[in-house]
C-alpha cells in the first residue's frame, strides 16, 4: 500500500496513506472532514479519464493514515502536504480542497508559495474563516462547535449520522441522497480517530486564512452551494471571492454541503473546464 512516512523532529514518524492514479498534469485531492480520500470516487474516475494524474490521500487521524495524538494544526497538515508533494516530486499540481481540505490548500500556499501549484480548487471551503469574531460577524458562533465537540465525546457513532443527514441537507421530505450513500459516508468517518475527529473541529473552526489568501498568486476557482447547512456561503466562499476578486466563482443552486455527491456532474465538469483551461 502507498504511503508517504512523515518524520517531525520530537515526534514519532506518521504514515500517510494516498492513491496515485493515471497520468499527465497533477491533481491532488484533499478531503473534507470528518471522512477520507474515498469521498472523491466520483471525481477521481472524471479526473483520470480526462487525462490527468489524481493523486488522492487521507490526512493524518482519517482513513487509512496513521492516527497521532497531536498535529491537527493546519501549519502541520500544510507540511504533510508539502511532504507529499516533494516526496512525489510533483510540479505543476492543481490542488483541489474540499470544506476543511480548502484550509490545507490555502496555508500551503500561504506557508510554501507556489513555486509547485499552478492552480486551486476551493469547493465548500472553510476559507477564510467559520468561526464569528469582532471582525467576522458572518461567522458561526463559537457555541456551535462547541456543542459539536461535546457530541463526538459523548457519542460520535450518533453525532456521525445527525450530521450525515445536515451535511446533505435532508428533511422529512427531502431526500437528496440513498441511505446507502449515507451509510457509507458514515463508514468512512466512524474510522477516524476520535481525537482527531474532535482537534480537527477546532482547527476548521479557528483558523483564519485570510492572511494566507493575500499571498495567493495562482488561478483560483471557488464553488459553493447555496443550500450549504453546514459551511456557510455568506462567512466562507463569497467573502472569499470578494478577498480574490480574479478567482472564478461558481454558486451552484440549491447545492447542499455534500455537493461532490449530489451535483457531481455539475461539479465535475467544472473541474475538469477548469483544469483545461
Amino acid at each position: 500500500m502507498p504511503y508517504i512516512k512523515r518524520n517531525p523532529e520530537n515526534s514519532k514518524s506518521v504514515n500517510i496513506f494516498y492513491e496515485d492514479l493515471g497520468s499527465g498534469k497533477p491533481v491532488i485531492l484533499i478531503h473534507g472532514w470528518p471522512v477520507s480520500h474515498e469521498m472523491w470516487e466520483y471525481q477521481v474516475a472524471s479526473i483520470v479519464y480526462s487525462g490527468y494524474r489524481c493523486i488522492a490521500y487521507d490526512r493524518r487521524g482519517f482513513g487509512q493514515s496513521d492516527k497521532p495524538w497531536n498535529g491537527y494544526d493546519y501549519d502541520t497538515l500544510a507540511s504533510d502536504l508539502n511532504e507529499l508533494i516533494n516526496a512525489l516530486d510533483l510540479s505543476e499540481v492543481t490542488l483541489v480542497g474540499f470544506s476543511m481540505g480548502g484550509g490545507e490548500v490555502v496555508r500551503y500556499l500561504g506557508k510554501y508559495g507556489a513555486s509547485k501549484v499552478n492552480k486551486a480548487v476551493l469547493i465548500s471551503s472553510v476559507v477564510p474563516l467559520l468561526l464569528k469574531t469582532d471582525d467576522h460577524e458572518e461567522g458561526v458562533p463559537a457555541e456551535v462547535f462547541d456543542g459539536i465537540v461535546s457530541s463526538i465525546h459523548q457519542d460520535r457513532p450518533a453525532f456521525l449520522t445527525g450530521f450525515g443527514k445536515q451535511f446533505f441537507s435532508e428533511g422529512t421530505l427531502n431526500k437528496p441522497v440513498s441511505q446507502e450513500i449515507q451509510n457509507w459516508m458514515h463508514q468512512l468517518a466512524i474510522v477516524a480517530s476520535p481525537k482527531a475527529t474532535a482537534d480537527c473541529v477546532r482547527s476548521f473552526s479557528e483558523t483564519d486564512f485570510r492572511t494566507d489568501l493575500l499571498s495567493i498568486t495562482v488561478p483560483v476557482m471557488i464553488i459553493h452551494g447555496d443550500d450549504d447547512k453546514t459551511v456557510p456561503i455568506k462567512a466562507t466562499s463569497a467573502i472569499t471571492s470578494s478577498l480574490l476578486p480574479n478567482a472564478e466563482y461558481y454558486v451552484i443552486e440549491g447545492a447542499p454541503h455534500g455537493l461532490f455527491i449530489t451535483h457531481k456532474d455539475e461539479l465535475n465538469q467544472l473541474l475538469v473546464n477548469f483544469l483545461k483551461r
